[in-house]
This record gives C-alpha cells, structure tokens and sequence, in this order.
C-alpha cells in the first residue's frame, strides 16, 4: 500500500555519481580515467552549490567510482548521505548489490542503507531485501519510450518485503517526469511550478542529476543536444537557483532520514 502525503514536505535532491559511461554509450571512445575525471569535476562543483544553498542531498554512487575517488567520497559523507549506486554503471548483476554496499561501508566505515539502479533499471525485490538495504529508490512511475513503461506503479513510497521503495518523482495525474532532462529542457520558471506543485500535492519531492552534466560537454559532439544543454555553469546555476526557491517550501533531507521517518510513522 503506497503511502500518500504525510502532512510534512520533505525534499530529495540526489545525485547519481558515476563513471561518465553515458559519452561511451552514445559513441565516444574514452577511458575509465576520463570518465571519472568528467564526474569528479562536475561534483566538485555541485557540491559547493549545495554548500552555498545548504541543501544536504543523498549521493547514489557506484563503487567503482567511490575506490576512484575514495578521499572525495569520504569528504561529501561528512555533509551528505552516500547509498548505493551499484559496482558499475555500465553493468549490474544481483550479487552487486552486496558488493557494492560492502564496499562503500568498507571506504566509510559507516552503514550504507540506500540503492538505486542505474538508470532507474528494474531490480527484484527480493534482491534488494537480501542484500540488507532499507530503502530502494530505483523507479521511476513514468513511460519513457525506449526505456521503460512503469505507468502503473505507484507513485508515493510504498514498502516491499520489509524495504522502503522511493519513487522518483513524477507530477500528478499526467505524471510528467521530473528528472534530469526535464531540468535542462523545460523552461526553468515552468519546471519549478511543477516541482511546487507535486512537493503541495504529495508531501515529498525526489529530483536527481548527474556530475558529468555539470562539465563542458561542448566537446562530446555525438551525444545528443536535449543531453547536452545547459552544462556547465549555466546548469550549475539554475540547479541553485531551484534549490534557493525549493528551500522555503520544505526541509532538504537525505534519503536514508526519509526512510527513517517512514518507518516511524508506519
């Protein structure tokens, strides 16, 4: 049974942190070490955005990425939460589940609780449940053609075999999608309306991005332009400028708080 809006609002700005695989699947040839320098880069400066607005966000991030950069994880833990991204981006097995949680709690010495899939991919349940996670965040209760039908789901959390499954957000009714492309292709004034309207109307709000698209992609000239646009700066700016207008409708929690709280109130 989905749980509907709990009288507070609560805001879950998250990030997928991985390597920048997305310019090798749309036909460029670069290597490992460059795409984890395009995503350390573009976190970089994300995350001084954060600082500035003093928005705590969860980072879903692959372990492959996090023994890259194991100083830089380590740093954004302090502040923000880190869950499980998966081992790699690229691929995904069952058994990664574990190992990747493994690893980011080996890398923090700390409890990891959260996953999500790349790309929002289907995972079973009862994987996830095993793996020992408190919370899945990895659907996404929308239709994207050439990807997924997931129009039927539910779109408020709902909790599965003991996990706490968190939908990314969509609007009601038409259930618009408010992930990252609609950030960078609606007109910014347009997409805060919806995000204020979904955050009144169901009580929570989950966003998310990526590094690499806080980097110049001007260079990656096969990736698509709807991908490409408003990176670098101009991103970086209207991300703030979202998050500065966000911040008096609710609290920026993390995902693994929201979990919690879920868990308290049910």
């Amino acid at each position: 049974m989905a749980i509907t809006n709990r009288g507070g609002r609560d805001i879950l700005f998250t990030v997928d942190v991985e390597e920048f695989d997305t310019a090798v699947e749309f036909g460029h040839d670069i290597s490992l070490s460059e795409q984890v320098a395009v995503s350390t880069r573009g976190l970089t400066l994300l995350a001084q955005r954060f600082d500035a607005v003093g928005a705590r966000t969860t980072l879903f991030t692959t372990a492959n990425y996090a023994i890259h950069e194991p100083e830089l994880i380590r740093s954004l833990a302090e502040k923000h939460e880190i869950a499980s991204h998966g081992y790699f981006h690229t691929t995904f097995e069952p058994a990664d589940l574990l190992k990747s949680r493994l690893a980011l709690e080996e890398l923090l010495n700390r409890p990891v609780t959260g996953f999500r899939r790349a790309r929002m991919g289907y995972v079973d349940p009862n994987d996830v449940h095993d793996a020992g996670y408190q919370y899945n965040s990895s659907l996404h209760p929308t239709w994207l053609p050439g990807r997924y039908n997931h129009w039927g789901e539910p779109r408020h959390p709902f909790n599965e075999l003991g996990v706490w499954q968190i939908p990314a957000s969509v609007t009601p009714t038409v259930r618009i999608p408010l992930f990252w492309l609609s950030l960078k292709n609606f007109p910014l004034s347009y997409y805060k309306l919806l995000c204020r309207q979904t955050l009144e109307a169901d009580g929570f709000l989950n966003l998310y991005v990526h590094p690499w698209e806080f980097t110049d992609l001007s260079g990656y000239e096969k990736i698509p332009t709807y991908v490409r646009r408003h990176s670098k700066d101009e991103l970086l700016d209207r991300v703030e400028n979202l998050l500065r207008f966000l911040k008096p409708l609710g609290d920026f929690n993390t995902m693994g708080e929201f979990a919690n709280q879920l868990s308290k109130e049910n």
